[in-house]
């Protein structure tokens, strides 16, 4: 087995009894995986590959997957900004899938 795949049988141990589901497009989904590990490597921490990291994890604090705006995305659109993590809905087409907005500030209004 690899790293992503490795990866993915932990987080779904860990997400789906809590609600959170991979998204059911496998390929798009390793993918996001690939490049956690590879913003882990980076950075030292698994930041949301779908925002850009600063490399200081004060400031990257909110984008660690999973981060900081997935609960309220996965509530309010069915699914986080990226697509990694879906409702059961969202995966089985039961809801309208909608483009996420970006809820992150910009650095600069954070401070």
């Amino acid at each position: 087995m690899n790293e992503v795949e490795d990866l993915y049988k932990t987080l779904k141990k860990i997400q789906e009894p809590k609600g959170y589901y991979f998204n059911k497009d496998k390929q798009w989904t390793f993918d996001l995986l690939e490049a956690l590990i590879l913003n882990k490597k980076r950075y030292g921490y698994m930041s949301c590959p779908c925002r850009l990291a600063t490399g200081d994890i004060k400031k990257d604090r909110d984008i660690i997957c999973p981060c900081a705006y997935r609960e309220a995305d996965v509530k309010e659109y069915g699914s986080c900004y990226c697509n990694l993590y879906v409702s059961k809905e969202w995966n089985e087409g039961r809801i309208k899938r909608t483009y996420v907005p970006e809820r992150r500030k910009p650095l600069h209004e954070k401070d």
